[in-house]
């Protein structure tokens, strides 16, 4: 689990006021963009400890469980870039409510769903508004507070709130989902998104970047959609194998669409992702990491969940109690991980931090049906995630470090986005080579099999990453 962070746009002029309206008052404004990021990261996972009685309230099958997570997280990772250029070109305050409306919404729309695909359209809306809304709240942070050390308190803040979203998800889906419903998982969005709005509505202030450009709408759609027929088609093995038509067909259209999307770019005046920016090594090099981590660190917390309650029998509340400790985990290896990177230089944290986190899918991979609670979920689960927050804050170093000062802001988009989009394509591949293990059997036994199964191939494709940093990432300077 970690914190989605969009740095602010260096050529950002000073906020823009609409004239009548009251001064900016900065505590409010803090508010609104904290409150906003954390609606973002909180849904991130809170869905998580709620899947099991959304599969059995809706009928859901196991691939549309999954979608319940990748509708949201394909949209955001789609749209994210474009959400940050739509913010330097209309307002940030405009998008920042447009995106806010739109997340809270859907998130009633889901909350009301009958239906299975109701619930995933409504997931996919959520993830759309939350790629308009994530980019704004950093930048209408940055532009209404001075710099210097009230701004960064008020970064601090912002930085915090978000992790506490990602590490209160569980919970929160737990504490919910016993006390109320599943439903509510998603409708407590929805008094706090409206209070957001009128707060946001009366508060905030205008600003804009002073560069005028264009929105690059057809790559959004093109890298959405592509994502998404990709891992349909990944989805689509289980039953048919790699070579069935209900297989390829999708597999290769994802593809064209994504090959398009590459195309597209590369002519466009003003691109979503410039595809210049992977010339330089560190950023390209970065990027295919993130990806990389992405793909296995996102999932531990939809196979564990599904572990805890599926296979150990645990209550929705207990299952995000338990988790806890590995959320914690993230945070800390977040705050322990700069504290190194002077000393031993960010790509060797990088590479301790997916080993470290790759010892732990190990561990987790030897689970079983009747494991207890301290080695079969706790224990594994803080080295996981110790290892997921230890990489990820040198990793982003390491690709903005690479950029043109103007493109500091884009390439920590690129670095978000490329680990959603790992984390959407690794889902899908995982949970298919977990239910191909289990055979349709429904036993403790062979749901833990397939389970395991996914957690040693995540361990599989985190050695791959740390490999590839070591061969690929530049040497940094570290402090002598």
């Amino acid at each position: 689990m970690t914190v989605m962070v969009q740095a602010p746009s260096p050529t950002a002029d000073p906020r823009i006021s609409a004239p009548g309206r009251r001064p900016t008052r900065m505590w409010a404004v803090v508010l609104a963009a904290c409150a906003g990021q954390f609606l973002v990261v909180l849904d991130v996972s809170v869905v998580n400890t709620a899947l099991p009685s959304m599969r059995a309230d809706l009928g859901l099958s196991a691939v549309g469980l999954q979608w319940v997570v990748n509708a949201y997280s394909i949209a955001f990772a789609g749209f994210m870039l474009l959400g940050g250029r739509a913010g330097d070109l209309y307002g940030r305050k405009r998008m920042f409510l447009v995106g806010l409306g739109l997340f809270t919404a859907a998130s009633l729309a889901g909350g009301l769903a009958q239906e299975g695909w109701q619930l995933l359209a409504a997931r996919a809306g959520q993830g759309l508004g939350a790629a308009v809304l994530a980019p704004s709240t950093l930048t209408l942070l940055t532009s209404a507070v001075p710099e210097g050390p009230a701004r960064a308190r008020a970064i601090a803040t912002w930085t915090a709130v978000g992790a506490g979203g990602g590490a209160a998800g569980g919970l929160v889906g737990g504490v919910l989902t016993d006390a109320l419903s599943w439903r509510w998982t998603l409708l407590i969005n929805v008094p706090v998104g409206a209070l957001v709005l009128a707060l946001g509505v009366w508060w905030l202030t205008e600003s804009r970047a002073g560069e005028r450009r264009r929105l690059d709408l057809p790559g959004a759609v093109l890298v959405t959609a592509g994502l998404a027929t990709l891992a349909y088609g990944i989805v689509q093995t289980e039953q048919g194998g790699w070579t069935a038509p209900a297989t390829l067909v999708p597999l290769g259209a994802g593809l064209a669409l994504l090959g398009v999307f590459v195309a597209v770019e590369a002519r466009a005046r003003t691109p979503l992702m410039p595809l210049k920016l992977f010339r330089t090594r560190s950023v390209s090099a970065a990027n295919a990491a993130m990806f990389c981590c992405g793909a296995a660190m996102f999932c531990m917390w939809y196979f564990m969940t599904l572990y805890a309650q599926n296979v150990l029998d645990y209550s929705p509340l207990a299952a995000g109690l338990a988790l806890m400790p590995s959320s914690l985990a993230v945070i800390l290896g977040s705050k322990l991980a700069p504290r190194l990177m002077p000393v031993i230089g960010a790509r060797n944290v990088a590479v301790l931090g997916v080993l470290v986190s790759a010892a732990g899918f190990g561990w987790q991979s030897t689970m079983d049906a009747h494991g207890p609670y301290l080695t079969a979920i706790m224990l594994p689960g803080i080295v996981m995630m110790a290892g997921a927050g230890f990489a990820g804050t040198p990793l982003a170093a390491l690709a903005t470090s690479g950029a043109a000062p103007g493109d500091a802001g884009l390439v920590s988009g690129l670095i978000n986005t490329s680990r959603v989009m790992g984390g959407a394509l690794g889902l899908a591949a995982l949970s298919t080579i977990a239910a191909a293990r289990t055979a349709g059997a429904t036993t403790p036994e062979a749901v833990t099999a397939g389970y395991a199964l996914a957690f040693g191939t995540g361990t599989g494709i985190l050695v791959s990453a740390a490999l590839l940093m070591v061969l690929w990432l530049p040497r940094d300077r570290v402090r002598k």
